[in-house]
């Protein structure tokens, strides 16, 4: 009987604490529509830098050894970011619009903008943190 009584206090506990870090815990904020509309509009920068699975990653737009992952953004992704209109943007019309004006803006790379990176079959963002 006792046993049983410390089992139902184990299982309350991890219930409690179980939902107490569901509602603490930070909102994960991927973007998966933003990395389908890439791989979409760009398949032969996909074909080339995409992962085993054909797509392109998150990495497009954000430093690979960033420690806050989730905000730090390369150039590419800050000039993407700007012209997508709104945080979290959902209208793919309105995604591919934010990427080609990122087109037309300056990389890293003297003389070429990000568009001219992209045609050269080169992802368009450096690995640096530029926000």
């Amino acid at each position: 009987m006792r046993s049983l009584k410390t089992l139902g206090r184990f299982l309350i506990a991890g219930t409690c604490v179980f939902s107490i870090l569901a509602l603490t815990s930070e909102e994960a904020s991927a973007r998966p529509k933003y990395a389908a509309v890439m791989t979409k509009t760009y398949p032969d920068l996909a074909k080339k830098h995409g992962g085993d699975n054909g797509k392109l990653s998150c990495t497009v737009c954000h430093p690979k050894d960033a420690k806050e992952k989730k905000k730090a953004r390369n150039n590419y992704g800050v000039a993407v970011g700007k012209n997508l209109g709104k945080k979290n943007q959902t209208d793919e019309d309105k995604i591919k619009e934010a990427l080609e004006k990122a087109e037309k803006e300056k990389s890293a790379t003297e003389g070429k903008t990000f568009g001219d990176l992209i045609k050269a079959g080169e992802l368009p963002g450096d690995d640096k943190k530029a926000n």
